[in-house]
């Protein structure tokens, strides 16, 4: 029987060396923004209760969650999502804070993804929670902090807008199921339309599935709006005007043709209720940003209060980089003991790196091995400690002391 003792699960890979220094450098980059525009930071636990993830309304799929109990046998989650415990935290333990409460985090959630999904089950994000306002103003602040953001580790995103209302207004109309109301947000956010004809074909053939039918391909520029002002009206009517002064202020932001419209743009979370956003990168399939505003979810938590948000996939930004990440820096010097001076050389290291040196301590037995092992590793000297204390340059040819 074979053991999985050197591999990892599924969705899950090793991260080594220069993608640690990108993703540190991508982490300090977003927290600079984050910090410097209000918002303070904060982490939640890794384990949750199933319960926060399971309320009605903002629920995530049973199925996509990765599930263990606790000593007293009550079911366990790894965070799977940063909005609904940061919105369980702000009720419990931050209600009588001055609103609006402005959080930033840096953590990592999972996902039980379907088989050949593409997506990673484990995936670090960073990202803003704006709650306890409301309005234009708060959904700007939001959206110009997402591309403040993701400016300072991308050169060239797109970026695009949409309502969240649009799909669950016409999903409403439709005799689904809540299985197969979810199939079909899959198959409007992939754009798959023969997935969405396989939905839609044996349904009647009303206005709301004829809408549905074309939500996916509402995507452009502003004439979308117009477009679709053809089959909206009432709140659907309403949301469109919104968009449409939402479009016109972000485009004074200097976004220019970066900015879309994608009416058929549904988050995975169930939980937005109004404006939300994505953003993408070249080469990238998946958003490298997702928000929007939710703000029916705090009070399911007994704490109501409008809010808004996104989140960034830290692993995406972090490979996108590239030259820009700071590569890691190896030791500038390498600290050998004589049998017997070992102390002492330990000593030089904690003197070294006190004063910002980069340097290791040789393991080896004796200065020969020492010196082939800086040769070795590019240490450019070595800092031979015996009866005196000398440093001998690796770049020439050595002498023995």
């Amino acid at each position: 029987m074979g053991t999985y003792s050197k591999l990892t699960p599924k969705g899950t890979r090793d991260i080594l060396f220069e993608e640690c220094a990108a993703q540190r450098e991508a982490r300090r980059r977003l927290s600079q923004v984050f910090s410097l525009r209000g918002y303070h930071e904060v982490l939640t636990p890794g384990l949750e209760f199933f319960d926060v993830f399971n309320l009605p309304g903002a629920a995530i799929p049973q199925q996509e969650m990765y599930k263990c109990t606790d000593n007293q046998g009550r079911l366990l989650v790894l965070r799977p999502d940063s909005t609904l415990p940061i919105a369980r935290m702000a009720a419990s333990r931050l209600q009588q804070r001055q609103k609006p409460l402005r959080f930033y985090y840096g953590q990592t959630v999972y996902r039980n993804s379907p088989d050949l999904s593409g997506r990673n089950d484990e995936c670090a994000q960073m990202g803003i929670e704006l709650m306890g306002a409301q309005g234009l103003r708060a959904d700007l602040e939001v959206i110009a902090a997402g591309v403040e953001a993701l400016s300072t580790c991308v050169e060239n995103f797109r970026v695009e807008i949409g309502h969240a209302g649009f799909f669950r207004a016409l999903a409403d109309q439709l005799p689904l199921s809540q299985g197969e109301r979810e199939q079909l947000r899959a198959t409007i956010e992939s754009k798959n339309y023969a997935a969405l004809s396989e939905l839609l074909d044996p349904l009647e053939p009303t206005p709301a599935v004829e809408a549905m039918r074309r939500l996916p391909r509402l995507f452009g520029g502003q004439e979308v709006l117009a477009q679709a002002e053809r089959w909206c009206e009432g709140d659907a009517a309403q949301m469109l005007e919104y968009l449409k002064t939402l479009y016109s202020a972000l485009g004074q932001l200097g976004l220019g043709d970066r900015l879309m419209v994608d009416l058929g743009l549904v988050q995975r979370n169930d939980y937005y209720t109004g404006m939300v956003f994505s953003a993408y990168v070249e080469d990238q399939g998946d958003a490298v940003l997702l928000g929007g505003r939710y703000d029916k979810l705090c009070e399911k938590f007994g704490a109501p209060m409008p809010a808004v948000g996104f989140s960034i996939d830290l692993d995406a930004v972090a490979s996108l980089l590239g030259e820009g990440a700071p590569a890691p820096q190896g030791a500038e010097v390498l600290v050998f003991g004589e049998e017997g001076r070992e102390v002492q050389a330990l000593e030089q290291v904690a003197a070294l790196t006190r004063a910002g040196a980069r340097c290791e301590s040789a393991l080896c037995s004796t200065l020969e091995e020492a010196l082939a092992y800086a040769r070795e590793g590019g240490i450019p000297k070595v800092l031979w400690v015996g009866e005196t204390t000398r440093e001998i340059p690796v770049t020439r040819e050595e002498e023995q002391p």
